[in-house]
């Protein structure tokens, strides 16, 4: 993943996600007018990078029951059967498919699986850049934003609201903030 001609590639090889600095997010609407933010706080992948930048591969796995957005009570609804199921699913998979770049950025499509249930996704992705930690240990930064029907997956519960909309947006945004070092 490379920012045209204004960014290199981290070194080629196998990087793993660092679940201490990387974060998975998700945005939906409550009421249809505020967003709500989750976030998965167990997280794990890696990231192929290959000579040729667009046969890299990703995957990222996180467990449906980390999900956190702050309430318990919502925490707990979201890992129950009217949402991610948890207990049955314990992970949410996604594994890339097709990186193609665009513009100065790349598009990263891949497969999403929630509650075994596989749909095609495509994320804005950019590479960030790469650094050296303080223990010498070179480090690669990426970030991906996209958008999801939740519907797809099979997760459709819902309330109606009197004056019209729902309880719960059927889109959600997710994004991707990861950062990752060479597997060891």
């Amino acid at each position: 993943m490379t920012a045209s001609n204004t960014t290199t590639t981290p070194a080629v090889g196998t990087w793993e996600i660092d679940p201490a600095h990387s974060n998975l997010a998700i945005t939906g609407r409550h009421l249809m007018v505020t967003k709500v933010r989750g976030t998965f706080s167990e997280i794990s992948g890696t990231i192929v990078i290959n000579e040729d930048a667009a046969a890299s591969t990703v995957v990222v796995e996180a467990k449906a029951g980390s999900v956190t957005t702050g309430v318990a009570d919502r925490d707990g609804h979201i890992m129950s059967p009217d949402f991610l199921d948890a207990e049955n699913y314990p992970v949410v998979t996604f594994r890339s498919t097709e990186i193609v770049p665009s513009g100065d950025s790349w598009k990263l499509t891949g497969d999403l699986t929630i509650r075994d249930t596989t749909h095609p996704v495509t994320f804005d992705l950019e590479y960030e850049g790469s650094a050296t930690d303080p223990q010498g240990t070179p480090v690669a930064a990426f970030s991906a934003v996209g958008e999801i029907d939740r519907g797809n997956w099979g997760l459709t519960w819902n309330v109606t609201l009197k004056g019209g909309g729902v309880l719960v947006s059927k889109k959600f945004q997710v994004e991707f903030d990861v950062q990752a070092k060479p597997q060891t």
